[in-house]
């Protein structure tokens, strides 16, 4: 990579209004120096109006003058259900595209983009970000030094299907051609509705919340076990729960128990340093955003801001990951940050496990 090529922003034009799509706008935001955002595609005039007065960003109608930009990618953040058809519409152009999750909602679609890439090694990259959360980060590097042994055994209620489906294969060490059998189960209980989207919830309301059981075992003898409730991602009464065992200690959620080197048994904690930040968002999801500063282990630095101190919270400290490393991707400076395969492959878990 030429010095000049490092140096310059990396360009990137926005397709979609939709709630994910705001994050590439705040990214883009907190980042000037290191992301610019061309433009945002939408459909409408109205919509394109309504999104410039709110962000203050460049909107367009044209896809004729998103194309003359040149950007080194574009993001697709539209509904799940057209997601892969107007990925390929920008893939058939030529350009880089970096998709919102997931690739696919059924088999069928599944299968159109199989048929789509055979042969053709699109530029395609998934924003699958949980694997590059900060403290899932950390954690995968305290598995890739062995401290409780080779990882085997998985329990994990932090992510809905296909996102717990990356992690669970990132964690467990499994690869996208590992064959699997799953058995599943939802079920429906009565939960209090405390945070949405968009609002908070004090009048006590109850609706009834989805929740799935599934029991992965690969080929291999791993195994994991999924649990999700559909009301978990914000709920302050909906808490996460990660285990991860090893033959020499496991992991549970910051918790590590292990043996160390002459097979004494020893506890110790992931240290996340971390630091408020107040935003003008009015969102209650935003108005506050915890950013991840430090992360160790036993006096080892396992993670440090890629980007520096930026406001950026976990979540959209992930997508920035992806988001860098898609252009240098697209630029020809390194792999794609998330093989099609591994998309596919977790894409296709959600899907089965959801057919059980």
């Amino acid at each position: 990579m030429d010095q000049n090529t490092a140096a310059s922003k990396y360009r990137f034009v926005l397709v979609g209004s939709s709630w994910r799509a705001q994050y590439y706008i705040r990214i883009a935001r907190a980042l000037p120096g290191v992301f610019e955002l061309c433009a945002v595609f939408c459909r409408t005039e109205e919509k394109a109006a309504l999104i410039a007065a709110e962000f203050g960003v460049h909107t367009t109608t044209s896809m004729e003058e998103c194309r003359s930009l040149q950007p080194d990618f574009i993001v697709v953040a539209v509904t799940k259900t057209v997601i892969a058809q107007v990925s390929r519409e920008w893939l058939d152009y030529g350009f880089t595209v970096l998709c919102e999750t997931p690739i696919a909602v059924d088999l069928e679609t599944l299968e159109q983009i199989s048929s789509y890439a055979a042969g053709k090694e699109p530029k395609l990259v998934v924003a699958e970000q949980y694997q590059f959360y900060p403290e899932y980060i950390a954690l995968r590097k305290l598995l890739e030094k062995g401290v409780i042994g080779a990882p085997d055994f998985l329990m994990i209620s932090v992510a809905h299907d296909y996102h717990a489906a990356s992690l669970m294969r990132a964690f467990l060490g499994v690869s996208a051609d590992t064959a699997f059998t799953v058995t599943a189960k939802t079920f429906s209980f009565p939960t209090a509705e405390t945070l949405t989207r968009y609002e908070c919830y004090t009048d006590g309301r109850i609706a009834d919340k989805k929740r799935t059981l599934a029991a992965f075992i690969f080929a291999d003898g791993k195994t994991a076990l999924y649990d999700f409730d559909s009301e978990q991602y914000r709920s302050p009464i909906r808490g996460n729960f990660l285990k991860i065992q090893g033959c020499r200690g496991e992991i549970m959620n910051h918790r590590i128990a292990y043996l160390d080197p002459r097979n004494q048994p020893k506890v110790s904690e992931l240290i996340l340093e971390s630091r408020q930040v107040k935003t003008e968002s009015t969102n209650p999801n935003f108005h506050t955003v915890t950013e991840i500063t430090r992360i160790t282990f036993e006096e080892e630095v396992l993670y440090m801001p890629e980007f520096g101190l930026c406001g950026l919270s976990q979540d959209e400290t992930a997508i920035a990951h992806l988001m860098k490393h898609t252009a240098e991707y697209a630029r020809g400076n390194a792999t794609s940050p998330y093989a099609l395969r591994e998309a596919m492959q977790d894409a296709y878990m959600g899907i089965i496990m959801r057919q059980d």
